[in-house]
């Protein structure tokens, strides 16, 4: 159990160094670019026969930090999915990759840093809702109760982890204490939240009899109770399983750009060059106009703002939701919504405060 906590530690440490790792790279290479757009084309070196312009400088280093891992993405990932595959399968990353390297190649470093630096920016508020999502996922994990009280034939009581109570033990409540898990009240009364399970805020009274669910707090009272339901059977151990599994449910939007995503990009790859050649020896272009055309080809056929925006607002909205108690069995469902007109709903005390207040007053001479 330990070793497996500091293996999930461990990898969230290596995941965030990461991510600092690339916002601190990219914002260094927001700032070159800022920086280059006010330098004058006339401050340069030169390094044996060639000069280099530093303003043009600038604009390189830029688009090689800020979006070295859109490159790497585009091309390493569509290597590593076609040999995995057997067929070639690009994403979407591949066409801005080769739009920004298209770019540096006719030597429009501007236009090639701003491509990148605009693409790697989506991908991190990308990165940022997915981590976002997991985080409120694991703030819902952590209210997962651990341990509980159990009551032995001969009447003293051991402190357990939850995953080793059975069906028919006895467990007993203190007040304030987590309930650890599922089952029904033997003896004592007590007022219970159970905002968790319900997202109810008042306390509900239980009493002898009454069903309580892990996860739960106890209020002011003491009681026993018996285990009915295991831990991974219990109401809030399927909160977390749906919830969970609801992250790999995605929108019908999303499923749809996934699916047809290899084909699309193929048939872009494809059109790209022709379209190259076309203006080339069909409309006479030279060969910057129809490099420059064919490139911004690449970059307005790729639906990269539909595939950086969907899947991301959809885990945001479900982790969210999941905080506040309403759940959602996957970004089909969540998307539905729509095309929703109107919503009834009957629950004072969580959507209402219960508390009636006079909002209007007339008074009649008459009476």
């Amino acid at each position: 159990m330990n070793k497996e906590k500091k293996h999930n530690h461990d990898h969230d440490h290596n995941h965030n160094h990461g991510e600092v790792v690339e916002l601190i790279l990219y914002f260094t290479g927001l700032l070159l670019f800022i920086v280059a757009i006010f330098l004058p084309k006339s401050i340069a070196f030169t390094v044996g026969n060639f000069e280099v312009v530093i303003k043009n400088l600038f604009y390189l280093i830029a688009t090689v930090i800020s979006g070295y891992h859109v490159i790497y993405e585009g091309f390493a990932d569509t290597i590593k999915s076609s040999i995995k595959h057997k067929r070639f399968k690009p994403n979407i990353h591949v066409l801005m990759a080769l739009a920004a390297v298209g770019a540096i190649i006719i030597a429009e470093y501007f236009e090639g840093a701003l491509l990148i630096l605009i693409f790697a920016g989506a991908h991190i508020l990308e990165e940022y809702a997915e981590a976002k999502s997991q985080k409120e996922i694991k703030n819902l994990l952590d209210l997962n109760p651990t341990q509980g009280r159990r009551i032995n034939a001969d009447g003293s009581i051991t402190i357990v982890d939850v995953a080793d109570l059975v069906i028919g033990d006895i467990l007993q409540v203190l007040n304030g204490d987590q309930v650890a898990t599922d089952g029904i009240i033997l003896t004592g009364i007590s007022n219970i939240d159970e905002s968790s399970i319900t997202g109810e805020s008042i306390p509900k009274e239980k009493t002898v009899g009454d069903t309580v669910f892990g996860s739960t707090i106890n209020g002011n009272g003491t009681f026993t109770m018996k285990v009915t339901k295991d831990s991974k059977d219990t109401v809030f151990a399927k909160i977390l399983q749906l919830v969970s599994e609801t992250q790999t449910n995605v929108s019908k939007t999303a499923a749809l750009i996934k699916r047809i995503e290899p084909i699309y990009v193929t048939i872009v790859l494809i059109i790209a060059p022709l379209f190259y050649v076309l203006g080339r020896f069909g409309f006479g272009w030279d060969h910057y106009q129809s490099f420059y055309r064919a490139m911004v080809l690449l970059i307005g056929a790729s639906p990269c703002a539909l595939a950086a925006t969907d899947i991301p607002a959809t885990l945001s909205a479900i982790s969210n939701l999941a905080k506040n108690g309403i759940l959602f069995k996957g970004g089909s469902y969540l998307s539905n919504f729509a095309d929703v007109k109107a919503i009834a709903f009957d629950k004072t005390g969580t959507l209402t405060e219960g508390k009636p207040v006079v909002t209007d007053n007339y008074f009649i001479d008459t009476l």
